[in-house]
């Protein structure tokens, strides 16, 4: 049974864990390793069982717990040079240390795993697809500007984990000084709600049956405001939800599972 489930989503922090029931993956730790071990408790897994950690970029809200895991459970960190590079893991055994390309595909045991380039103010940072048997499914967060590049990357999945950060005018008019808005709204910051829901309107017009909005900004967006951007325009445009396509929002502390049945 293929599992994708969101473990914890937003700026405060971020963990995904993918399983066929053959391999197990978590994709970013950027919790405690407490944390971790409590959320993976919640969808019946143990921590000893995870085979890879892999890394999308090396801010603190995706690798918080990282090093702590790898070396307390003796899992394998993989991400790209410019990641590890810039990542805060601590001492981390050579073996454990493993070095991936943007646009590589490779494997880890059963499951199948493409990086691609995402613009975002890290070193080398990365989104990812994995295939398992005939379907595929995307983790696509952190990413200032939706490109071709990236859509095509993503558009085929079953099932993907897409960023809708913030509410444009939340941002705009909120606390936050200046120069961190305009970092957020750059090209290299991250997807506002309506460029979300337009990405998810051309995944779904490509194939995509599962989207769960993701990475909620806790001070500028708002689970429901996400959801209804995604909703009007997905509903607008004909598609029919809860047939064509089922729409969800992960939750920022706790496991969000898929739904895909």
């Amino acid at each position: 049974m293929h599992k994708f489930i969101s473990l914890i989503s937003g700026s405060s922090g971020n963990a995904t864990f993918i399983s066929d029931g053959r391999t197990n993956l978590l994709i970013d730790c950027g919790m405690s390793g407490a944390k971790l071990k409590e959320s993976l408790h919640a969808i019946d897994v143990m921590p000893e069982n995870i085979d890879a950690l892999l890394i999308t970029h090396e801010h603190i809200d995706h690798t918080k717990g990282a090093g702590v895991i790898s070396r307390r459970y003796n899992i394998p960190i993989y991400a790209t040079l410019g990641t590890y590079s810039h990542m805060n893991a601590g001492n981390i055994a050579d073996d454990n240390i493993k070095i991936i390309k943007s646009n590589t595909y490779f494997e880890l045991g059963s499951i199948g795993i493409t990086p691609f380039s995402i613009p975002h103010d890290a070193s080398e940072p990365v989104g990812f697809t994995f295939s398992i048997d005939k379907d595929t499914y995307a983790l696509a967060t952190d990413i200032g500007k939706m490109d071709e590049s990236i859509l095509n990357s993503i558009s085929g999945c079953k099932c993907v984990l897409l960023e809708s950060n913030h509410d444009v005018e939340m941002l705009r008019y909120g606390s936050y000084p200046f120069p961190l808005k305009q970092r957020i709204l750059g090209d290299f910051g991250h997807l506002s709600n309506d460029v979300a829901a337009r990405t998810a309107l051309a995944l779904v017009e490509r194939g995509t049956e599962h989207i769960m909005l993701g990475h909620l900004s806790q001070e500028n967006n708002r689970p429901e405001i996400a959801m209804l951007e995604s909703y009007n325009l997905l509903s607008r445009s004909g598609v029919n939800i809860g047939n064509d396509v089922t729409l969800q929002v992960a939750d920022r502390y706790k496991p969000t599972i898929f739904k895909s049945e």
